[in-house]
């Protein structure tokens, strides 16, 4: 089970960094240069030059919101997966079950939650593409 979620990590890992670099950095970079411009102006009110910075951070601020509400989608889908391996077996456990056999339902969950973890990590390629176009197309 560690190595599922070692390879689960590794793989969301993998899809923050790469959507980190071919993205989200570059929102960044243009969020600072338009940042920098609001500050340059010196007949601008205080106000004026906070609301302009704010208007500069939008476009990352949704971004990253969004970016978060997909990896938090695919946490979701993947802990359901699991919990419906723990479902699966929980009616096969009675009082009557013997610790062998409690043994043998707990393996059946075990390989069962690996194949969840590594079905949903072999996904993360083409999520991250998904995201790296609607980010790109500045749909989010």
């Amino acid at each position: 089970m560690d190595g599922a979620q070692a390879r689960v990590r590794k793989a969301v890992d993998s899809m923050v960094s790469s959507l980190d670099k071919d993205c989200l950095r570059d929102l960044q970079a243009e969020m600072y240069r338009c940042s920098t411009k609001c500050c340059e102006d010196k007949t601008t009110s205080l106000d004026e030059v906070q609301n302009c910075i704010e208007r500069c951070s939008s476009k990352v601020s949704r971004a990253q919101n969004y970016v978060q509400n997909e990896i938090q989608m695919f946490q979701d889908r993947l802990q359901r997966c699991v919990m419906s391996c723990d479902d699966n077996v929980r009616p096969k456990i009675g009082p009557s079950t013997t610790d062998e056999e409690r043994t043998k339902l707990f393996a059946e969950v075990e390989a069962c939650a690996v194949k969840c973890a590594d079905q949903h990590a072999s996904q993360l390629s083409g999520q991250t593409k998904n995201i790296l176009e609607n980010l790109r197309k500045n749909r989010y």
